[in-house]
């Protein structure tokens, strides 16, 4: 799975043609490592539909203050150069498809 920084953020998330799931997430974070494995089986069956990236809080401020992501795991989708969803907390594969369902 890819990772993004404060750097790239513009051009691999708000310039990408696809929707763009990303983790904001945390080495400290128990939750933000237990979907490790979750995100790269979503990026493996969406990867034609959806590109699925991750952004480390702590190494990424300023992108993660732009939108005020306070908790972790967040999970944003952009479309469009725009954020269309965002969800908080880990979750079963099958959930987040379900929810990823009508921005794809």
């Amino acid at each position: 799975m890819a990772e993004v920084t404060d750097t790239d953020f513009e051009a691999e998330v708000l310039g990408s043609e696809l929707p763009v799931l990303v983790e904001f997430t945390a080495d400290w974070c128990p939750p933000c490592r237990q979907m490790g494995p979750v995100l790269t089986a979503v990026a493996a069956q969406e990867g034609e539909r959806l590109k699925v990236v991750q952004l480390d809080v702590d190494t990424n401020p300023l992108t993660t203050n732009a939108y005020k992501v306070l908790s972790m795991p967040t999970f944003m989708v952009f479309r469009d150069g725009e954020p269309v969803r965002s969800m908080v907390g880990a979750r079963p594969k099958r959930r987040l498809l379900e929810e990823l369902t009508d921005v794809l």
